[in-house]
């Protein structure tokens, strides 16, 4: 019995969604129950990466003490059987992005590497040459900003910008007279990692399509707070990164739709993504693997499969409405502080808040804070280009989970005025 089996008993299926328990949940996270400085711990970092619940962490102790083997490779036993669970992986993180099939899942290591798969291997075939064009939004991660930077060498590639305005939304009346006859990609983050901002990737797509210009959607911010359904935006990649979304780090998930798949060439070479080699020359396979050299992270790929699973057992609106009422919450009590100024303000905004408080260094903020046991972000969140837009070098971010509570909120105001006391 490989471990899907095994959790088919532990969660309901995702017809037969689990209450809504915030005790209950929070009980299946057990680094929750830790304390940090002899407090306890209030993890408010989600945005970096999130937590894990005892069936992504079980599932990957199972596979490495019960079914652990090298993939596609071996015709005994323990192969044959990891291979069968590691593309069930796949189909189940097809069927969670909604994808048309599970060639069009490809695992990649993060986000990150998915983005610099793309931006090579579209360099590589000539989709994109010197002088060609990349449409990107203020806001981007640089994950999303430098992987363009460097192809061929560096600036090849120009980028035009969507701006933001003020409130951190973009602003798009002029999106369309970004486009230029070298335009061949428009690749946008639907949530901003500093920001919060809700992204309106639709409409992006659907005005990049009536100029025929494919579209990437960076997904990193959004997969945990929103339904992606791949098929319904009609976006050409999405990518995310599975520790975003209570799985483990250093797995992640390119979606691509089959005409530019087939297309592109490998990223990397070496072995599983062959169809034939010689000296003289070599043929590839066919999607996903000719994207997947190597051996790969297995175990990760399950985790995140049981992850994905872990969180479609509850009904999603029940998630959203809950991280949306902690957002209010905190929103309403940081203000309440004298001097806290919050640095995005989007209507349609998710879990993020990122603030300054006027006189206070926000890594100072951070190492106060982090002694009451709370877990914050400082800095510029890989996203200069916001920073710069509003004129500060670094916010103080707290990022929500739906394991977190209003308690905790009142925990990191007590500590930020405690904060602001010792430093004023």
């Amino acid at each position: 019995m490989n471990f899907f089996d095994v959790i088919e008993t532990e969660i309901k299926s995702p017809v037969e969604k689990r209450k809504f328990d915030i005790n209950q949940i929070r009980a299946d996270f057990p680094i929750l129950s830790r304390k940090v400085n002899g407090k306890p711990l209030v993890y408010l970092d989600n945005a970096a990466t999130t937590q894990k619940p005892d069936i992504v962490i079980e599932s990957i102790k199972h596979f490495y003490s019960e079914e652990n083997a090298n993939i596609h490779r071996g015709v005994h036993y323990l192969s044959e059987l990891a291979t069968n669970i590691y593309e069930t992986a796949r189909v189940r993180i097809k069927e969670f992005i909604n994808s048309p099939n599970s060639e069009q899942v490809i695992f990649t290591k993060g986000t990150t590497d998915g983005i610099n798969l793309l931006a090579t291997s579209m360099w590589r075939s000539g989709f994109l040459k010197d002088g060609d064009e990349v449409i990107v939004t203020e806001m981007e991660h640089h994950a999303n900003i430098v992987p363009w930077q460097l192809l061929g060498g560096g600036n090849k590639i120009k980028l035009k910008v969507i701006p933001m305005n003020e409130n951190g939304e973009l602003v798009l009346e002029n999106f369309e007279e970004l486009f230029s006859g070298r335009t061949k990609l428009v690749s946008v983050v639907h949530t901003s990692n500093a920001l919060g901002t809700i992204n309106p990737v639709e409409q992006i797509i659907k005005i990049a399509h009536e100029k025929n210009i494919p579209v990437l959607i960076d997904a990193a911010q959004s997969i945990q707070h929103s339904k992606i359904d791949v098929q319904k935006l009609d976006c050409d990649f999405l990518v995310f990164s599975g520790h975003k979304i209570y799985g483990p780090t250093g797995i992640g998930i390119l979606y691509g739709k089959e005409k530019y798949l087939n297309e592109l060439p490998p990223y990397q070479g070496g072995g599983d993504m062959i169809r034939d080699v010689s000296f003289e020359r070599t043929t590839f396979s066919n999607i996903p693997t000719k994207f997947e050299a190597g051996t790969p992270n297995i175990a990760g790929g399950i985790g995140l499969a049981v992850a994905l699973k872990y969180f479609r057992s509850f009904n999603l609106i029940d998630v959203i409405k809950y991280e949306n009422s902690l957002l209010e919450y905190a929103t309403e009590k940081l203000l309440e502080i004298e001097g806290l100024k919050i640095i995005g303000t989007a209507v349609e905004k998710t879990s993020v808040i990122s603030f300054v408080i006027k006189g206070l260094h926000p890594y100072d903020i951070g190492t106060i804070v982090d002694t009451e046991g709370i877990a914050i972000r400082t800095g510029h969140h890989c996203a200069q280009p916001v920073m710069k837009h509003f004129n500060i070098p670094a916010t103080a971010r707290a990022s929500f989970g739906f394991y977190n509570t209003k308690n905790e909120i009142d925990k990191l105001v007590s500590a930020l005025l405690k904060a602001k006391k010792m430093l004023s």
